[in-house]
């Protein structure tokens, strides 16, 4: 198992451009809304995040009929898309959601992993560890998500794997930049880590859910 260390992952990546990119619309649309830089009330204009994120109006409009789908904006009718309100239980049920799968998938995980896998995650750690002490945004979501990613590769469980990762994508990024979240994370890796190495089950799973509980940084 090889991992490339010194690449850091962007959470400001431009849309790539290729034909289908509705996807990849309604992640930057999304992401906007979850994190306040639009607020509830306001209008999503097409033309104007066509012309922002450099695609066509038809990739925002289908973007825009898929956020609706999932509750984050309504069609008023001759006006366009409204942002609808994300309210405090919807963050906390996000939340909870993410830490009851990631708990799951840590407590299978600590019965089968190896000292390869530990080896991995002790580098990630420090790698998140020099993230945040660097104020380095980018390498924080890098190492955090390689690090959740790599637990759960162990798991196996790539039901509920595909199933945290739609929660993720309701998840702020904003847990980045907060610097008493990055220290508490590196702790709690430390101590999965610990946990694995015991090969106990309910530590790991309790551990996985208390640092997901911390993303709530409201």
């Amino acid at each position: 198992m090889s991992l490339d260390l010194n690449r850091t992952a962007s959470s400001k990546r431009s849309i790539p451009r290729r034909p289908q990119l509705s996807e990849d619309v309604a992640g930057s649309i999304r992401q906007q809304i979850v994190t306040g830089v639009l607020q509830p009330g306001s209008f999503v204009r097409i033309d104007e995040a066509a012309a922002e994120l450099g695609v066509s109006a038809t990739p925002v409009r289908e973007a825009l009929v898929a956020l609706r789908g999932e509750g984050l904006v309504e069609q008023v009718p001759h006006r366009g898309y409204r942002v609808n309100e994300l309210s405090p239980q919807d963050v906390d049920d996000i939340f909870w959601l993410q830490g009851t799968i990631a708990g799951t998938l840590a407590g299978r995980a600590a019965s089968v992993i190896t000292s390869e896998h530990l080896e991995l995650l002790t580098a990630l750690n420090e790698g998140l560890r020099n993230a945040v002490a660097g104020a380095d945004t980018e390498s924080v979501e890098y190492y955090e998500f390689e690090f959740h990613k790599c637990v759960n590769k162990v798991a196996g469980g790539m039901k509920l794997a595909w199933f945290l990762l739609g929660a993720v994508r309701y998840t702020p990024r904003l847990y980045a930049t907060n610097e008493n979240w990055g220290a508490d994370a590196v702790r709690s890796h430390e101590e999965l880590i610990a946990a694995f190495v015991r090969r106990d089950a309910e530590a790991a799973s309790d551990v996985m859910r208390r640092q997901f509980r911390k993303w709530d940084i409201r």
